[in-house]
This record gives structure tokens, sequence and C-alpha cells, in this order.
């Protein structure tokens, strides 16, 4: 997943056929297996948080769950009645790393959470240019070893030869090239997988080096993959896993990702029409067509103003679009922000849009919403979650987008009705149910592995 904030862009639409639609029928496909009611505390005690039972019906298997608490259980009941507590996360980059994006933030937001329910929480990441081999984050540990490439082979070593252990449960963050955690790991684990990379290979790499990505992406990680939980951020995303990699529909199970709580509408809009990106600077962002479709706003609203926020290795080319455009006066590009000023550009905004061409999600979509700004984007497996094609937002072909952001910041009731469905939307996010729903997923491995290894040694017996 790619990521937003300060250059960290994360990544998709509600829409009719959204995860989060109530009166959708409920896709079997998706659900995990009931938690065992042993697991389940009284139904006194903290209630949790609780933002759409919906989702977790349909795509967790909690209805059994709620037959017996009528609730989903908390967060702190699945810590205290599950007995896991210590927890290794597998990724390719922390949130210190440079070239940090959603995914990192994304499991940044869920291990402190699940730091602060009590669990001892290790990231195992490959090292950060200028930062050190360990730290303490949020309430959790950070080890940086091997390099950018190298951390692949690295951590499965470590992991089948003990070295890391031993551990309750483990979470592979899936990102491109995998941790092949199947062939070694030997306690329960679920993998985050994002979204399918795809075309995003040979965006990045040489012909050769995307060839092998595209080979290890499609061939030969699927395979070793097909009894593994997959949670992913999106329906879109789902279908995208089960169609392109071939996954068994049964194995993946949506859990979208949070917002922050200090996102919220306060202050004043420009004054005049402001349009907001924000997103790392390199090719499946396409802020080339980005720029393209601002200058086409542009020519119906001469007073417009935009700003990119992000950094990357496609900038000094997007610095000369600008300039050869002679947008350098009104469009501007301002590298990476901090929280504080993100959030003041997200009030002062008035549209958020997006040119990507993959994400998992769009979490500055999101982000943007929660602040009460609606958003225009490329109609992509991803923004297809974010973004209530209507209702909070407009989902577009890349050659539209331009006329369709003039129209938006043109029709004021439109942008209002906009406005007011992003927000609504926004409100059904929140990092603590990402976190409870990732770990009930990984509690409920827990619990078929134990049956898997009762039924075996029955069978000895």
């Amino acid at each position: 997943m790619t990521a937003s904030r300060n250059g960290r862009v994360p990544n998709s639409t509600g829409g009719p056929n959204s995860t989060l639609n109530p009166n959708r029928a409920p896709d079997p496909n998706g659900a995990l297996a009931p938690t065992p009611a042993r697991l389940v505390l009284p139904s006194s005690g903290t209630a949790g948080s609780q933002v759409a039972p919906s989702l977790l019906t349909q795509q967790l298997g909690a209805p059994s769950i709620e037959a017996v608490v009528g609730r989903p259980p908390s967060l702190a009941e699945l810590v205290e009645t599950s007995g896991m507590r210590r927890v290794h996360v597998l990724a390719w980059r922390d949130l210190d790393d440079p070239e940090s994006g959603g995914s990192e933030l994304h499991a940044d937001k869920v291990a402190e959470r699940w730091a602060q329910a009590g669990i001892d929480v290790s990231l195992r990441t490959a090292m950060a240019p200028g930062r050190p081999e360990s730290v303490q984050r949020n309430g959790y540990s950070v080890v940086r070893k091997a390099g950018r490439y190298s951390v692949f082979p690295r951590t499965a070593l470590s992991g089948a030869m003990g070295r890391t252990g031993p551990w309750d449960g483990l979470v592979e963050i899936w990102n491109g090239m995998p941790f092949f955690s199947p062939v070694w790991a030997r306690c329960p684990r679920v993998v985050f997988l994002h979204h399918v990379h795809a075309e995003m290979w040979r965006m990045v790499l040489s012909p050769k080096l995307a060839r092998i990505g595209e080979t290890v992406e499609f061939r030969v990680a699927p395979p070793m993959y097909r009894r593994t939980r997959i949670l992913t951020l999106s329906q879109s995303s789902r279908h995208e896993i089960i169609d392109l990699l071939g996954l068994p529909p049964r194995n993946i199970t949506v859990v979208p990702p949070g917002i922050d709580p200090a996102y919220t509408p306060a202050g004043e809009r420009s004054p005049h029409p402001l349009v907001l990106s924000v997103g790392r600077l390199v090719p499946v962002k396409r802020f080339d067509v980005l720029i393209d479709a601002l200058l086409r706003a542009r020519q119906d609203h001469p007073t417009m103003e935009a700003v990119i926020v992000g950094e990357g290795y496609e900038r000094p080319e997007l610095e000369k679009k600008i300039a050869a455009a002679g947008a350098g006066q009104w469009l501007r590009l301002i590298g990476r922000v901090d929280d504080a000023e993100l959030l003041a550009l997200y009030r002062r905004a008035w549209v958020l849009t997006s040119a990507s061409a993959r994400e998992g999600w769009g979490m500055t979509i999101t982000e943007a919403a929660a602040c009460g700004v609606p958003s225009v984007a490329t109609r992509i497996a991803g923004h297809t979650d974010a973004v209530i094609d209507g209702e909070t937002g407009l989902l577009v072909e890349p050659a539209d987008l331009g006329r369709t952001l003039a129209g938006v910041l043109t029709d004021r009731e439109l942008h209002a009705r906009l406005a007011a469905g992003a927000l609504a939307h926004a409100a059904t996010f929140t990092w603590a149910e990402t976190a409870r729903a990732t770990f009930a997923a990984l509690v409920r491995e827990a619990a078929r592995q134990r049956r898997a290894d009762g039924s075996a040694a029955g069978r000895r017996r």
C-alpha cells in the first residue's frame, strides 16, 4: 500500500458495492470462521470501539460472537481471553524510513493500540538511512536489520532458526515482495496485503527486475499463501487479490484503515478555491496527469490554487512541468509537512484530489473527508471504497479529472452535499476498530491452529 501524509500516501470507494453498505447482503466468501465462545467475556465490562457492526458481520464472521455477548468483543477482552501476549510484525519499512507510506502508517497505528492493550509488539524491518538499529516507538519496539532487499531472506532465515521468538502470533505485511512466512513460521499468523502491485513493478523497476517482481507476486508466492488468512483494506482490493493472485475468497478478509480523531473540521476554508493532493512523488501516483488536470480546472477558475504535499524522486520532473506551464505562482509542491500542517491544509482545502493508478485504500481521501472535504479521484480499486461515488466525492477516469474538479468547485450545492456525505462517511472509521478487528483475526487463527493441532494429536493416539 502506498501512503499519505508527509509523502506517506496510503491507499477505495464506498459506492453501492462497498462493504460498508448496510443494505448489501453479506459475502460468505469473505467471512472468517466464528470465534469460539470460550474466548469471549460476559457482556458486562468495556464495550470497546464499535463503529460498524455490519462490517464485522460481513467480513469477520461475527454473528456467533454477537449471539453470545450482543456485540463484538473489545480489544482488551480479546487480549485478556486469548492468552496472546507477544506478537511479531514483519514489514519492509517502518515509519521513519524516508520512503514510508500508508502501509507504514497503518502498521504504526495498529501496533500502538496493541501495545496500549498490553501486548509486547516487535516490528522488524529493513535498515533506514541515518536511523539506529533499534528504537522504541509508541509503546512497541522496532528492529531494523539488513538492507532494502536482503531484509526478506534474512528475516525468513532468522525466523526459521528461531532467533527472534518465541512469539504467540505473527503479522506479515506483504508489500510487493513477501517474507514467505507460510514456509517457516509455526505460530498463528495473518498476512496484511494492502493491494496487488501489478503494473507498479514496471513503473519503478528496470524491465529485468520488474519481471522478477511480477513472477514472485503472481506465480511463486500465491501457492504458498493459499491456506493463509489474508487481510486487506477494501472490498475492491479483495476482488483483485482473488482475481489476479488466485487466492481462495474464503481466506480473504476486509479490515478498513482508521482515521485519527484529530482530523475534524475547524477554522475557515481558503477564500479562493484550494485543491489539495497528498502523496509520494512516484510514478504510480500519476502526478503528471494530475498537473494536467489542475491546469484544465484553472481555466474555469482563474483564482484557484493547488498544493501538492509529498516528496519523491519524481519531484524534479514535476517541477519542470509546472514551470513550463507557467503555473508556479498558484500550483505548489511543498514537500513533506508535519501532521499539524497537514491538518491545517485539510481544513482549508475545498477539494482533495488523486490521479493514482493503484491504491489499497486512499487514506488521504478519508482523512480529508473527516475534515469535511470531498474528493475527486480516479476510479480505481481502493478509491472505490474510500469514496462513495456521488455521495462523498466523485470517481472519474483520468481524462475527466480536470473537468470534474472544475464542476465541483463551481456547483456550490453539489460541493456542500458531497462535503456533508464525506464527513458522515469518515465518522465510521477508527484506528481502534482497525486494531481490534486485526487482532480478532489473529485470535481466530490461533484458535483454528489449536483445533488442528488437537485433531492431529488425536489421530496419532
